[in-house]
């Protein structure tokens, strides 16, 4: 069913936000100690705790029916059954696939594309460890085939094995593959080119000047050294290649990390290593599957978001990790989120008619805290906290844990009980006002098991918010326009011609091909 501000269950909750903003004080209201309770739950590897968040039981009870009258179980259901839920390019989305255990070898059952793609990449991880030929793995690809990469490798570095050296390079600004070749051998260099399509324009110039420095390096043959991931793989043979591993049509770039992109992953860590991520994975799958909805940790995460934005108005989420380890969560959330329901239509191509996913943005603690807490504290804007923390570490050092641990805690509690200017003090400067509103996550440790069902967690919020707004979380066609533009000014760059171009982007053009500014009319 599509929902709009019109239906009696919408309107139902801009009451209840009206309510909420008006009468609900989160220090007054966390004197009762039932309120923990009943708003934090125990989802797989994560203690989930929306206690702090801007809303009561009503709020989440009247979310709740919104869900059901959008139809989210049998949505919930179709995803995992690969029916078609990317309606504008008729594909189902077949993360989640990825992460259901692998036949058995030996096994006479017939492997679908995604578990053979997954089982050819973790065979050629284990092979790239085992050969011990190169030194050094530069995986090439950018959006998610770079961020989860990214995220993955430094997250999951407590497990790195074998000695390799592994390192991503996305930009197209050269100075990103330019500082990632420097001190690196050629022939002792692996590249990794992902990229779905085979298309990307960023990725393709990297992966020419790749291709250059290395036949620069010696006698070497390039194809030797090269690894291509794609749905493509056909187009990456004709070019040359002869190593290729398969990302089916139905995996989006923001979901491919569970397959044959996170080839970097598995030869970091191993494919042991790995297969553990997707068992985290596959554990918050199953929970997002069967938890009854009024106690599922994704539903209560997508629905808040819905809340967020569409009834509080806020106009995004700060992401706090504080974990070292987590310090690229916050880029990643932020394709995650932001491409995905960061629309302004639904999947019927009709205006969503509110306000939608809003920006997705943060650092780690506790730098963060000598940066934007201030504005976070004392700003005029009020946006929720999502703080996210491991219980233990896997380092040695003495009171770094118990430190960091108390200042995660500290924030989360002062933004939401603030205090008044004491005797002695600054009145109005040493004010909080409180009553800001935070998300905690907590796990025992940052694991490979822990981290997968994390980064599930996120992608099933994202999926629940959609559905509730109606939205296709699985397609990004806003993207497409600065594509198109950059090539026809890629082409005038070689042309200089300037006619057609507003005054603008004339003027910035030709300041950039003549190195002064230029008059235009």
């Amino acid at each position: 069913m599509t929902l709009n501000a019109d239906t009696t269950a919408w309107q139902a909750l801009q009451g209840r936000a009206a309510a909420c903003e008006r009468e609900l004080n989160l220090d007054h209201a966390l004197h009762d100690a039932g309120r923990f309770e009943r708003l934090s739950l125990q989802a797989p590897h994560v203690l989930l705790d929306c206690s702090k968040c801007l809303w009561d039981e009503a709020a989440l009870a009247a979310l709740l029916q919104l869900a059901e009258k959008a139809g989210l179980a049998q949505r919930r259901d179709a995803l995992y059954a690969g029916a078609v839920v990317n309606e504008t390019e008729q594909r189902p989305a077949l993360h989640v696939r990825l992460r259901t255990p692998l036949v058995p070898q030996g096994s006479s059952a017939v492997e679908d594309e995604c578990h053979a793609g997954l089982r050819a990449m973790l065979a050629l991880a284990q092979q790239i460890r085992a050969e011990a030929r190169f030194t050094d793995v530069v995986h090439i690809g950018i959006g998610g085939s770079g961020l989860g990469p990214e995220l993955m490798l430094q997250a999951l570095q407590p497990w790195y094995t074998g000695g390799l050296r592994v390192h991503v390079v996305s930009n197209l600004d050269g100075h990103d593959l330019h500082q990632a070749l420097q001190c690196l051998v050629p022939a002792r260099t692996l590249f990794i080119v992902a990229s779905k399509s085979w298309s990307t324009p960023e990725t393709q110039r990297n992966m020419t000047s790749a291709k250059a420095w290395l036949c620069a390096g010696g006698d070497l043959h390039w194809p030797d050294h090269f690894v291509a991931v794609s749905s493509r793989e056909d187009v990456a043979r004709q070019s040359g290649f002869t190593q290729t591993l398969h990302i089916p049509e139905g995996i989006g770039g923001r979901f491919s990390v569970w397959s044959a992109v996170g080839l970097p992953v598995a030869v970091a860590v191993g494919p042991q290593v790995f297969e553990r991520l997707l068992q985290g994975a596959a554990e918050m799958d199953a929970h997002f599957a069967a938890a009854p909805l009024e106690r599922n940790a994704p539903v209560w995460l997508g629905l808040l978001d819905v809340w967020y934005a569409s009834f509080l108005q806020m106009p995004g989420r700060c992401v706090a990790p504080y974990h070292h380890g987590l310090r690229r969560l916050p880029a990643y959330l932020q394709q995650l989120e932001m491409e995905s329901n960061g629309k302004q239509v639904r999947a019927d191509g009709e205006p969503v008619g509110c306000l939608t996913t809003g920006m997705v943005w943060g650092e780690p603690g506790s730098n963060g805290q000598h940066a934007f807490f201030q504005w976070l504290h004392q700003g005029t804007q009020r946006i929720p906290v999502e703080f996210i923390a491991a219980r233990r570490a896997e380092h040695g050092l003495p009171e770094h844990q118990e430190a960091l641990l108390a200042n995660a805690l500290a924030q989360a509690q002062a933004l939401m009980q603030g205090a008044r200017a004491g005797e002695g003090q600054l009145s109005g400067h040493q004010d909080f006002p409180g009553n800001r509103p935070s998300t905690f996550m907590l796990l025992d440790a940052l694991t490979p098991e822990s981290l997968g069902a994390l980064l599930a967690l996120h992608e099933h919020r994202v999926f629940v918010a959609g559905t509730v707004w109606g939205i296709n979380s699985f397609d990004q066609w806003g993207v497409e326009l600065g594509k198109t533009l950059a090539k026809d000014l890629r082409a005038r760059m070689d042309s200089a011609e300037l006619e057609g171009l507003d005054a603008s982007t004339a003027g910035l053009l030709s300041f950039c091909l003549q190195g002064s500014s230029v008059s235009v009319s």
